[in-house]
């Protein structure tokens, strides 16, 4: 089968060829966003595969079975930018990579964490300019802090587990949770605790109608005053304004991120010889107490050989019409 790869990097193709060492299936890769303007490049494939930030609408998911695609592979957990209806609607199965590594998103978490609350990116920067003085760099024992964990899946449980390995107290919101969260040993608690007890808060949730800017104004003004959040989720999970309102307060003392909502035109791109065009994204950049990453949480050995095991592995599930065996999403 033929299987367009869309925002192809040149790990994608890597990982991707090695886990097709027996040539089974035909792999070109289009370095382009799979978007409406780029659709025609899937003309004669069978199968696209796509990344966290193409955009299947209606008018793709449309132009895709016209072309002749049969399946929509996503290579990745999040599936927020595809139309599920749509797909539906012309008959395009959707599969995705539920879990790859969650070892390592979780794991970047805590990394964003440490980096912030010991002002290693101010450090770093200092020491490479011959500056060896402390004022400005205080940071505080994580032993016996409140931490929260917004979403109690499999990344969000081994997060509590790395957290409560640092003898934090560890609360944990999740709508649904599972026996395997019960077990972590977190506080299963409700939401306005989360916010009113933490003190510091990390996002590990998928980006859903009822998750939607879960951090806005008014979650905002119920945390204590210099919470931390970090988000290595969906960059939708938080309203942006709003949270550069609560630096400004210092309602927010610590930020954290590794997805930005409007990351589509900006991450896994170099930019560095053009002016920044978004002011929003310019504007978080400026606090000294901010770090963010460009999306690469997930961005592991591990995790990239297993995201490619289980993208070709739905795809010769479809192939053999082992549909129950597929990663599949419904809408």
């Amino acid at each position: 089968m033929k299987v367009a790869v869309f925002s192809s990097k040149s790990y994608d193709e890597e990982h991707l060829t090695k886990a097709n060492a027996n040539a089974e299936l035909e792999l070109t890769f289009f370095v382009p966003q799979l978007t409406a303007q780029t659709v025609a490049l899937s003309n004669g494939f069978d199968i696209v595969c796509c990344f966290v930030n193409d955009v299947i609408d209606n008018t793709v998911a449309k132009a895709l079975k016209e072309n002749g695609v049969q399946l929509v592979a996503m290579r990745c957990a999040g599936f927020n930018n595809v139309d599920l209806d749509a797909c539906e609607k012309h008959d395009l199965p959707v599969a995705r990579v539920p879990e790859y590594s969650p070892n390592a998103v979780a794991e970047h978490a805590v990394a964003l964490i440490l980096d912030l609350n010991r002002n290693i990116h101010r450090a770093f920067s200092r020491v490479r300019e011959n500056d060896y003085s402390l004022s400005g760099l205080m940071g505080f024992d994580l032993f016996g802090k409140t931490v929260a964990c917004v979403g109690g899946g499999r990344i969000g449980q081994s997060f509590i587990r790395i957290m409560k390995g640092f003898g934090c107290r560890v609360l944990c919101y999740d709508p649904m949770p599972s026996d395997a969260l019960k077990e972590t040993g977190a506080e299963l608690v409700p939401l306005e605790q989360v916010w009113a007890e933490s003190d510091i808060i990390s996002l590990h949730c998928p980006l859903v109608r009822s998750t939607y800017h879960i951090i806005n104004s008014n979650s905002l003004s119920q945390m204590k005053p210099g919470v931390m959040l970090i988000n290595t989720s969906r960059g939708g999970l938080i309203d942006t304004p709003a949270i550069i309102t609560a630096l400004k307060s210092a309602r927010v003392g610590y930020l954290g991120l590794d997805v930005y909502e409007e990351e589509a035109n900006l991450f896994f791109e170099d930019y560095s010889d053009q002016v920044l065009q978004d002011d929003i994204f310019a504007r978080l950049t400026t606090f000294k107490n901010v770090v963010i990453t460009g999306h690469q949480a997930f961005f592991t050995h591990e995790a990239l050989q297993a995201i490619a095991e289980v993208t070709l592995a739905n795809i010769h599930h479809y192939n053999k019409g082992e549909l129950d065996k597929m990663c599949l999403v419904k809408a």
